[in-house]
C-alpha cells in the first residue's frame, strides 16, 4: 500500500511539475504514472551502477555530481517512456531537483512511505 501511495504522489508531482514548467513534457496522467514506475526502477537498477562508476567524480565535486546522474536517469526515462519528454539536459536537471525536493516535502506530509 505504501508503494502504491508513493507512486500516485509522484506520478501528481510529474504531472503537476510539468505543467509548471516549460521544456518538460507530459502527455496525461497515465503517463505520468508510467513515468514514475520507470524512474523508480532506474532509480533502482541504473543509478546505483552510475554512482560506483562516476564516484571519484562525485568526490571530488563534493557529491555535485549526483544532480547530474539525476538529470540523465531523467532524460533515460524520456528515452523509454513515450508521451514524456524533456527539451535539454538544464531542463532534466532543474526537473530533477524539484521532483526531489516536491517528492520529500510531499513524504513528510503524508507520512513515512518508505
Amino acid at each position: 500500500m505504501k508503494l502504491l501511495l508513493r507512486m500516485l504522489i509522484t506520478s501528481a508531482l510529474v504531472l503537476l511539475i510539468s505543467n509548471l514548467m516549460t521544456g518538460v513534457h507530459v502527455a496525461n496522467f497515465t503517463t505520468a504514472l508510467i513515468v514514475a514506475v520507470v524512474l523508480g526502477l532506474l532509480n533502482i537498477f541504473i543509478k546505483p551502477i552510475l554512482v560506483i562508476l562516476t564516484l571519484p567524480i562525485t568526490f571530488i565535486t563534493l557529491g555535485l555530481f549526483l544532480l547530474v546522474i539525476n538529470a540523465l536517469i531523467i532524460i533515460l526515462c524520456d528515452n523509454i517512456v513515450g508521451g514524456f519528454g524533456v527539451d535539454t539536459f538544464f531542463t532534466a536537471l532543474l526537473f530533477s531537483i524539484i521532483l526531489s525536493v516536491s517528492q520529500s516535502l510531499m513524504y513528510a506530509i503524508f507520512g513515512d512511505t518508505k
